[in-house]
C-alpha cells in the first residue's frame, strides 16, 4: 500500500495507464465493435474505426491514441483529486485500517473506488461521446450516462478486483521494494521492543 504523497501518485498513475487502455478497448470492441463493423460495412473494428476516420468524440473524429491521451488526463485527474482519497476514507468508516486483514481493507478500497470512478467517469464519458450532431438534449445525456454505468461497472468491478489491482500491487511491490522492506524491519523491530518491555 502507498504510504506518502508521492507513492499515491505513481500508484494511481500505474492504475490509470492500465485501466484507461483497459476501457479504451472494452468500449471500442466489447460494447460498440459489432454497431462500428456494421455501419461502415468493415470486417475489423480497428478498420471500421479508421474508415469513419477515428473515434467519435466531442462532436468530431479523433484518433485511437488522442482518445487515450484525454481519457488518461480526465482519469488520473479524477483519480487524485477524489478516487484514492475518498475510497481511502469509506473504507476507513467500515473497517479500522489498523485492526483489518489487508486483503480485506484493500478489497474495501477498491469496491469503493469503483463505486466512486465509474459513474463519476461514465459521466463524463456521456459528455465526451454525446452525439452532438443530433442536438442536445438533457434527458438523453442522463439515459445515456446511466446506460454507460450499466456497461462498465461490471467490466470495472470485475477487473479491477481479480486483474488490474492485483497486478498494479505486483509492480508497485517490486518499484518500490526496498522502502517496503525497510518498513517491515522497523514493524519487527518496532515488535520486538513492546515484546522487551512486556517481559521486563
Amino acid at each position: 500500500m502507498p504510504r506518502n504523497q508521492f507513492q499515491r501518485m505513481i500508484f494511481a498513475l500505474l492504475t490509470v495507464i492500465v485501466t484507461v487502455h483497459g476501457y479504451v478497448f472494452y468500449s471500442l470492441y466489447v460494447v460498440n465493435g459489432q454497431a462500428l463493423m456494421s455501419v461502415t460495412g468493415v470486417g475489423s473494428v480497428i478498420g471500421a474505426v479508421n474508415a469513419q476516420g477515428g473515434v467519435y468524440m466531442c462532436g468530431r473524429f479523433v484518433p485511437i491514441w488522442a482518445v487515450v491521451i484525454i481519457e488518461f488526463v480526465l482519469a488520473y485527474l479524477l483519480e487524485t483529486v477524489m478516487g484514492s482519497p475518498m475510497s481511502f476514507r469509506l473504507a476507513s468508516k467500515v473497517f479500522s485500517p489498523a485492526q483489518t486483514h489487508p486483503v480485506l481493507f484493500e478489497t474495501a478500497i477498491i469496491c469503493a473506488t469503483v463505486g466512486l470512478m465509474c459513474p463519476a467517469m461514465s459521466f463524463i464519458a456521456a459528455f465526451l461521446y454525446y452525439p452532438y450532431y443530433e442536438g442536445f438534449d438533457a434527458i438523453r445525456l442522463i439515459a445515456n450516462w446511466i446506460r454507460l454505468v450499466c456497461y462498465n461497472f461490471p467490466f470495472a468491478f470485475f477487473s479491477q478486483l481479480f486483474f488490474i489491482q492485483p497486478l498494479i500491487r505486483k509492480v508497485f511491490g517490486i518499484l518500490f521494494r526496498k522502502d517496503i522492506a525497510a518498513r517491515k524491519n522497523m514493524e519487527l523491530h518496532g515488535e520486538a521492543k513492546t515484546v522487551e518491555m512486556a517481559e521486563k
